[in-house]
């Protein structure tokens, strides 16, 4: 059974590329036309590219490797953050600090930091060790600490691979993951350059529903790879129109 199918993606909005004069033109081969200006992207390659993901996500997970879920805009924040969760892994949702992978061993001792600092705060130090002055800095830095770490703080190590969302926006995460060697698997919009990826995926980057439904499959294969169970997107039991007719009928204008 397909992993998901083409009215997920069109429901999605997967098709939805960016403005035409904004493109890549290493992106050509995944457009299928131009609609009003915006870009539309091909499904039918896109389906076919989560495919091939979803089975790379599945054995590296199959084989104990860690996933790192990546994506700080507004619109990745939430489902980067609950769908690591569910699968068991890790993410990154606030802010990508340098040296995150490359420079992972000074990066733990700001997690051990966080680590100290929430004990603190639980077990009542910080409010019978410190004045109040001195405890309200140190929750300032507690609260800092957390949004930049809290989804790495129980990662063991560098992470087998990445699930990027925005590629532009996260560049350094995916120059530290091609400077370690480590596979990234990452939404590539219409205004990307595809060649820095691993394993792209042609899917719009912008769209809540499109970044969830791309990284609850990004989840469901980690599951699957881990349990040999799979936890799918909803099923679907009616057909929907095709890219063709989507085109014709003006939706995606």
């Amino acid at each position: 059974m397909a992993v998901v199918t083409m009215k997920q993606l069109l429901e999605s909005g997967v098709h939805f590329g960016h403005q035409a004069k904004r493109w890549n033109p290493k992106m050509a081969k995944y457009i299928f036309t131009e609609r009003n200006g915006i870009h539309v992207i091909d499904l039918h390659k896109s389906l076919k590219k989560i495919e091939e993901a979803y089975e790379v996500v599945r054995e590296i997970s199959a084989n104990g490797g860690n996933f790192l879920f990546v994506g700080t805009k507004k619109q990745a924040q939430e489902a980067m953050k609950e769908q690591a969760e569910r699968s068991g892994m890790f993410y990154v949702n606030n802010r990508w600090l340098g040296g995150m992978l490359t420079n992972f061993q000074t990066i733990k001792g700001r997690i051990a930091r966080l680590k100290e600092l929430t004990r603190m705060d639980q077990d009542g130090t910080l409010d019978t060790a410190y004045t109040k002055k001195e405890a309200a800095n140190l929750r300032k830095e507690l609260e800092k600490l957390n949004k930049n770490l809290a989804g790495i703080q129980d990662m063991p190590g560098v992470p087998a691979a990445l699930f990027v969302v925005d590629v532009k926006k996260e560049a350094l995460a995916v120059a530290e993951a091609a400077n370690l060697g480590i596979p990234v698997i990452a939404m590539i919009d219409t205004n990307v350059d595809p060649d820095l990826i691993t394993y792209p995926i042609p899917a719009n980057d912008d769209a809540i529903r499109s970044v969830k439904l791309m990284s609850t499959l990004v989840a469901n294969a980690i599951i699957e790879g881990r349990q040999g169970t799979e936890e799918k997107v909803e099923e679907v039991s009616t057909e929907t129109e095709t890219v063709e007719e989507v085109l014709e009928n003006g939706s995606a204008e």
